[in-house]
């Protein structure tokens, strides 16, 4: 149901999915860029039904599970960070990919909607702990349009490797463009 309701949004919107993930590929890191508005959220949902990746999680900051909206949150998959803390994220995450089956969630690696020059790490850190690919997804207001990369094996090289996965997503236009990767 939630389904027809994002085909039927999306249309609406013009906006468009190309998806370049191998179907039998179970865990996964989606790595979620450029975020620069909220609307990312609600596109990032359609585009996550539409894609049949219902099941991949997602973290975002504390405050918003906070009531009223923090049931709803947790329904639709999310994962409280506190930001303010060094809490062991990375081998927590890490942890779920080892015990739960099938386990992917989605990371914005800018970690804020608001420029950033350095990207957070920690997501890379989780795919190279839990051994498992990332998936770059592209949200592109300028051509109204969600991508979904095939999956990219950290090599190990975070400088280089995250360097790759930056000129990936330089050419995509944010909702808010001069907040986009640098």
């Amino acid at each position: 149901m939630f389904r027809r309701f994002s085909l039927f949004m999306f249309r609406l919107m013009g906006w468009r999915i190309e998806d370049h993930r191998p179907k039998d590929l179970d865990r996964y890191i989606v790595v979620v860029a450029p975020h620069t508005s909220n609307w990312d959220f609600p596109i990032g949902l359609f585009a996550r039904s539409i894609a049949r990746m219902g099941d991949v999680r997602y973290l975002a900051k504390r405050e918003l599970f906070r009531p009223p909206f923090g049931a709803l949150f947790r329904w639709l998959g999310g994962y409280p960070v506190d930001r303010s803390q060094k809490n062991q994220l990375v081998d927590q995450v890490a942890e779920l990919f080892r015990t739960v089956p099938g386990f992917k969630i989605a990371i914005t690696p800018e970690g804020t909607r608001k420029r950033v020059d350095t990207w957070k790490t920690g997501f890379y850190h989780i795919a190279v702990k839990a051994r498992v690919p990332i998936i770059l997804a592209a949200m592109d207001y300028g051509r109204k349009c969600v991508s979904f990369s095939p999956p990219f094996w950290p090599t190990g090289d975070v400088d280089a490797d995250v360097e790759f996965m930056k000129a990936h997503f330089r050419p995509v236009r944010g909702r808010h463009p001069e907040q986009g990767v640098h």
